[in-house]
Parts: C-alpha cells; sequence; structure tokens
C-alpha cells in the first residue's frame, strides 16, 4: 500500500521503543483502506525513546495529530503531559490511546476493554472467578476489567513482583499469590495469561501452567499473540478447555482506539485479517 499524506491528511502514530514489532500501522491502514478513507487517514510508527515523551507529547500538539497510541515503555509516564485523562486509565495508571480535539488532548487505556470484549464473545464475567498470570501493565488492565465486570480475580505473581501484585489486588479488590502456588488456577473459571511468557521467539514453548491444572470447564486467554496459538493455549485444546488468542485483544484494543480516532464503526473483519496476514508471515521466518 503507498501512503499519501497530503494537507488534509489526519496522522495517526504509534509510538514505544521497541516499536518495530507493532501490527497497529497495519491493523489501521487496513481499516481505512476498507472503509475507503484512506486519503483522509494515515497510521505509522515511530521509535521514542525513553525518557523522550515528552518532546512526542509536544510534537503531537505542533503537528495536530489526531491520535497517538502509546506502547511499552510510554504508557505510565506520559499521563503527566496530557490535558484530560479517563478515570479507568488513571486506576490502571495507563495511557495507551490519545485523541486531540480542538488542542485539547485526551488520554484513555483501550487494553481492559479489548480483554474483556474478547472474553465476553464467550462468556459472562459477572460472579466468576478469573486467574490472571503476572503482574505488569497487561495483568493490571486484565485486573481493572474483570473487577468492573463483577468477577473474582487471583494475580500469580514472580517473586520479585509481590508488591506490585499486592498494590493490584488491594486495589481493585482481588487476592494475590505467588507462582508456587499455580496448581490453584484448577479452582478457576477462566484463565488469563499477561506474561510475555509463551511468545516466540525469545519464550517460545513455555508455559506457566501445569497441563494438569487445566480442565475442560476453563476458558484459557492468553495475551501472547505471537505465534497465535502458544504452547499454554495447545495444551489447553487438548485438556478439552475453551481458548482465546491474544490476537483477540489486540484486535478489539485496536477497534476501540479505531473508533475514537476515526469517528466511524470500524471494519473489525478487514483489521483482524491484516493482523493474521502479517503473523503468518512472521511464523514464515522463525
Amino acid at each position: 500500500m503507498v501512503m499519501r499524506i497530503t494537507a488534509k491528511t489526519r496522522l495517526c502514530i504509534i509510538i514505544g521503543d521497541p516499536v518495530e514489532h507493532s501490527l497497529s500501522p497495519q491493523m489501521h491502514n487496513a481499516g481505512y483502506e476498507a472503509l475507503g478513507i484512506a486519503e483522509q487517514f494515515v497510521f505509522v510508527a515511530s521509535r521514542v525513546e525513553r525518557g523522550r515523551i515528552k518532546e512526542a507529547v509536544e510534537a503531537m500538539r505542533t503537528l495536530n495529530f489526531r491520535g497517538m497510541t502509546c506502547t511499552m515503555p510510554h504508557k505510565k509516564e506520559v499521563i503527566a503531559y496530557l490535558d484530560e485523562v479517563e478515570e479507568s486509565a488513571r486506576m490502571i495508571e495507563a495511557v495507551n490511546t490519545i485523541v486531540q480535539e480542538d488542542g485539547i488532548l485526551r488520554g484513555s487505556n483501550t487494553d481492559w476493554i479489548g480483554a474483556i470484549t474478547a472474553l465476553e464473545q464467550h462468556i459472562s464475567l459477572d460472579g466468576k472467578s478469573v486467574a490472571i498470570l503476572g503482574a505488569g501493565g497487561a495483568g493490571r488492565a486484565m485486573a481493572y476489567g474483570v473487577a468492573q465486570k463483577g468477577a473474582r480475580f487471583t494475580i500469580f505473581h514472580r517473586e520479585e513482583d509481590a508488591l506490585d501484585a499486592q498494590e493490584i489486588a488491594e486495589k481493585f479488590g482481588g487476592q494475590q499469590k505467588g507462582l508456587s502456588s499455580i496448581s490453584e488456577v484448577a479452582q478457576a473459571d477462566i484463565i488469563m495469561n499477561a506474561t510475555p511468557v509463551g511468545m516466540a521467539p525469545a519464550f517460545a514453548e513455555r508455559s506457566l501452567v501445569p497441563k494438569e491444572a487445566i480442565r475442560p470447564h476453563h476458558i484459557v486467554f492468553d495475551a501472547v499473540y505471537s505465534p497465535l496459538e502458544t504452547r499454554l493455549l495447545r495444551e489447553a485444546k487438548e485438556r478439552g478447555a475453551q481458548t482465546i488468542c491474544g490476537v483477540e485483544m489486540l484486535l478489539y484494543q485496536g477497534v476501540t482506539q479505531f473508533e475514537r480516532y476515526v469517528g466511524q464503526r470500524a471494519p473489525i473483519d478487514a483489521m483482524r485479517r491484516a493482523i493474521t496476514e502479517v503473523l503468518a508471515k512472521r511464523k514464515a521466518v522463525w
């Protein structure tokens, strides 16, 4: 696809360090193409080093970018430079979506919406028990989301993340346990992996959940989307559990961003197809 940026083009951008791996440009630009608005919108990626987020926000104001997507390591630091921040993003302590309108920069978090929307395609969360693996940003977003929907949750964490896990549990009304208690996920209705364990190539073919702890009644959700089927998901299928790939979380957080940036209903199928095509190509070179 040839991008033509003109004076009337509304620019959206993703920033991070690294950012080359991001699927957001392909996903959003495929959406623009599907809606026939590729002359009005374009989505690009730009590496912004840690400590330079203030400059990036100033550039967004000066150049009148319509939208900015923040990925690691900027999601928390960027909050200080915005005009308005949604309550959910303040609670999660992370902004991944910034919209500029009339010179006002408004920050929000769509990661939790992506996770919850993906889950709610399969199950109502009200009254359910959720095991969340990991006390990082993704785990925090998941904990906030499931608590909002009336579910009980337990964060399972590494020893070095004990304080973070305790803070999340206290803030959102859940429990926290170390990975030494991981077999207790068998008692949950839903298992959610919010760690990079399982990601290719560095963590491929690893899983934090013992296969024997997975039950047929489980819904197993893996935030990792590269590969599409991690060891956790493969073993969950073998145990008769229902599985949800991380692509769904990526897709639905992106769909929410798209609609906030563009102001139109997102073409979900076109955006999903763009993601899976890129991931299929990457798999071929592993």
